[in-house]
């Protein structure tokens, strides 16, 4: 596949490829995600936050060897309030239905129709936030942070804030653990298939 191929089939491919990922992982089972809101799992945290840890490793290898600078990589303003609220609204979503939009699609996809009914409402959402842009459209960049990058708003060094990061995740990776095993350890395979 291209790497600079921004056409649908090249993003259908990347779905759909994505969404077996999911699958695989058990992620396109609401009871492993809502197992996350109740610490009995913490799959979904782990993963996320390895993906954090290695996709920043990886940029600032690629940065250090010259493969690309960052200046060439487009960062768009963050709004920290727009975040704060988006994020409230569809981690609500989450815990409530058990899917964020990729998962749901993904248990669509595997023949699971609470992911479908998810979409629809995740659709019907978008349009109701569409028809009142002009009431809540203000909403979306309140708290705009002009500063790009992390370690530059942060006045860290970039190799310290990722050690910080890998350390940060470390101590997520114990705790969960920990956290799983006192309370029955996390959903396997077998037991997402039983239910």
């Amino acid at each position: 596949m291209p790497f600079y191929d921004y056409s649908l089939a090249s993003g259908l491919l990347c779905g759909i490829l994505f969404g077996y990922i999911l699958e695989s992982a058990g992620f396109g089972s609401a009871c492993k995600l809502t197992a996350q809101f109740r610490f009995s799992d913490w799959a979904v945290l782990k993963v996320m936050f390895t993906a954090i840890v290695v996709a920043a490793i990886g940029l600032y290898a690629l940065s250090a060897t010259g493969v690309i600078a960052y200046p060439d990589i487009y960062v768009p303003p963050a709004y920290l309030g727009g975040a704060a609220i988006g994020g409230l609204l569809i981690g609500a979503g989450f815990a409530v239905g058990g899917y964020c939009p990729g998962t749901a699609a993904s248990a669509f996809g595997s023949g699971r129709l609470d992911g479908l009914v998810f979409m629809i409402g995740m659709v019907v959402g978008v349009g109701l936030f569409a028809a009142g842009y002009d009431t809540f459209g203000s909403w979306v960049t309140l708290g705009a942070i002009q500063t790009s990058r992390l370690p530059e708003l942060l006045g860290i060094s970039e190799p310290v804030l990722l050690a910080l990061f890998a350390l940060l995740a470390a101590v997520i990776f114990w705790l969960g653990s920990r956290v799983e095993r006192k309370l029955g350890g996390a959903l396997t395979a077998e037991a997402l298939d039983a239910r």
